[in-house]
C-alpha cells in the first residue's frame, strides 16, 4: 500500500510524497492550474509556450546544455506537459538520485530565466510544433471537435495555439502569465516511489520553496451550454477522421459517477472487446481506427467518439456509432459488458501504476483539477465498487440527439445533418 504525506512550503505550495514499495524509482512532478482554458483569448497557445521556455535554465542550471545533461547524468527522464487543465513538469530517476533531480527540477521550473534571446528561438520551434500538427488529418479533427463543442470558450481552443501568436508574445506577457497562474494554492508537488533517500528533516521543503509566493489564481471561465455544432475541413483525401462529442448529464464533482462513466466509455470504445470496435471494425470493417473516450474535469465532462477510415465509408460509420450509442442509452449495457470492462479498466490502471510517472500524473490530476484524495489504492478500489446499476445511469446520460461533430477529408456538412 501507498503511504502518502503532505506538507506546504510558505509559498503555499502543497508537497505531497507517495511511499511506494517495490520499486526502485522516484518520480518528482510540479504542476500548475495553469492549462490552456486559463489563457484569454489573445493568450491562446502562451501556456504551453511558458512549459517550453522553462528548460532554457534557471539559476544553477543556467542553460539548456545544463538542464539536458544534468538530467541525462542522473539517468533521468525528463519532460513536461500542457493540457487544458493543467501545466506539469516531471523527472523520473533511480531512488538514490532524488535529491538531485529535486534540485534540478525546482531550479529551472521555479526560478526560470526566461531570457529574451532564448524566447525568440523557441518561436520558431513551437511554430514547427504548430505545423506538423496541422499536417496531421488525425490532430486537426481533435481540434475541430474541441472548438465544435466548447465554441469560443477556452475549452475550444487548441492547447497549442495560432502561429501569430507564438510570433507576438512578448516576454513581459509571458512573466505576468506565470506570475498570475502559477500560485502555489493552485498547483502541487508530488515526490512519488521509492523515497529513501529523500530526506525528512524539512530540506527538501527548502528546495520547493523556489517557487515564489504569489497570489492565489482566479478561477478559470465556467464552460457555457452546450450548442451542438458540425464542422467539416474539406480535403482531398481518400482517408477521413471522423469525430464525435456528447457532453453527459453528469455531476463531475461525483467520483463515483466519474469512474462509472469511464467504465461505461471503455464498453462503449475503449478496447478491442467493446461494441464500436466489435461491430465497426471486425463485423462490418468501416474503420482501421475506432474509439471512444471519456474526459471530466472539476466543472465539465466530455465523451468523444472517433474513427479513422476510408472516406466513402464515413457517413456509414457516423450513423452505426451514433445508432450504438442511443442503443446504449435506451437498453442499457449487458452485465457481461459491464464485468468486462470493469476488469479491464481496473487491470489498466494497475499496471499504469507500476509506473512512478504515472502515479504523480495521476495524483496530480485528482489534486489540482478535483481537489480529491489521490491515494492509489483508493482509486483501485473505486473501480472495484462501481455496480451495473451505476454504468447503465452513465448510459442514460448521454443524450444521443445532442451531438457536436467534426470531419477532416473530401466531405460536406450535408452529409452529417
Amino acid at each position: 500500500m501507498a503511504k502518502i504525506s503532505t506538507s506546504s512550503g510558505a509559498n503555499g505550495l502543497p508537497i505531497h510524497r507517495i511511499e511506494i514499495p517495490g520499486t526502485r524509482a522516484t518520480t518528482i512532478l510540479v504542476a500548475f492550474d495553469a492549462g490552456a482554458r486559463t489563457e484569454s483569448a489573445e493568450e491562446n497557445g502562451m501556456a504551453h509556450f511558458l512549459e517550453h521556455l522553462v528548460f532554457k535554465g534557471g539559476q544553477i542550471y543556467d542553460d539548456y546544455r545544463k538542464v539536458n545533461e544534468t538530467a541525462e547524468r542522473m539517468g533521468g527522464s525528463l519532460n513536461a506537459y500542457t493540457s487544458h487543465d493543467l501545466v506539469a513538469f516531471h523527472i523520473t530517476v533511480r531512488a538514490e538520485s532524488a535529491v538531485e533531480a529535486i534540485d534540478l527540477l525546482t531550479d529551472f521550473v521555479g526560478r526560470p530565466k526566461l531570457d529574451a534571446e532564448e524566447l525568440n528561438k523557441e518561436r520558431g520551434v513551437v511554430i514547427q510544433e504548430i505545423q506538423r500538427y496541422k499536417d496531421e488529418p488525425a490532430s486537426v479533427a481533435g481540434d475541430l471537435i474541441e472548438r465544435a463543442g466548447f465554441g469560443d470558450h477556452p475549452l475550444g481552443r487548441t492547447v497549442l495555439g495560432p502561429e501569430q501568436h507564438i510570433e507576438s508574445f512578448s516576454r513581459e506577457a509571458i512573466v505576468a502569465f506565470r506570475e498570475r497562474r502559477w500560485a502555489g494554492q493552485r498547483g502541487g508537488a508530488f515526490i512519488v516511489g521509492n523515497l529513501e533517500h529523500v530526506p525528512t528533516n524539512g530540506a527538501v521543503d527548502e528546495y520547493f520553496g523556489r517557487f515564489p509566493s504569489l497570489p492565489d489564481a482566479p478561477p478559470s471561465e465556467a464552460p457555457v451550454p452546450f450548442t451542438p455544432v458540425t464542422l467539416v475541413e474539406e480535403r482531398d483525401s481518400n482517408q477521413s477522421h471522423l469525430r464525435m462529442l456528447y457532453q453527459p448529464d453528469l455531476d463531475p464533482s461525483d467520483a463515483s459517477q466519474r469512474v462509472a462513466f469511464g467504465i461505461y466509455s471503455t464498453l462503449l470504445g475503449g478496447s478491442m472487446g467493446s461494441r464500436l470496435f466489435d461491430e465497426i471494425r471486425e463485423q462490418r470493417g468501416l474503420a482501421y481506427s475506432v474509439f471512444a473516450m471519456a474526459h471530466i474535469a472539476s466543472d465539465y465532462s466530455a465523451l468523444v467518439l472517433g474513427a479513422g477510415l476510408e472516406s466513402a465509408k464515413t457517413v456509414e460509420a457516423f450513423t452505426r456509432m451514433k445508432e450504438i450509442v442511443a442503443e446504449l442509452a435506451t437498453d442499457g449495457p449487458t452485465e457481461e459488458e459491464v464485468e468486462r470492462a470493469r476488469a479491464y479498466v481496473a487491470g489498466r490502471r494497475v499496471l499504469s501504476f507500476e509506473s512512478t510517472n504515472s502515479v504523480a500524473g495521476y495524483a496530480a490530476g485528482r489534486a489540482i483539477v478535483h481537489r480529491e484524495s489521490f491515494d492509489p489504492d483508493d482509486a483501485i478500489a473505486a473501480i472495484d465498487a462501481v455496480t451495473f446499476d451505476q454504468v447503465a445511469e452513465a448510459a442514460r446520460r448521454v443524450n444521443p440527439e445532442e451531438l457536436s461533430i467534426a470531419c477532416v477529408g473530401p466531405h460536406e456538412y450535408s452529409e452529417f445533418s
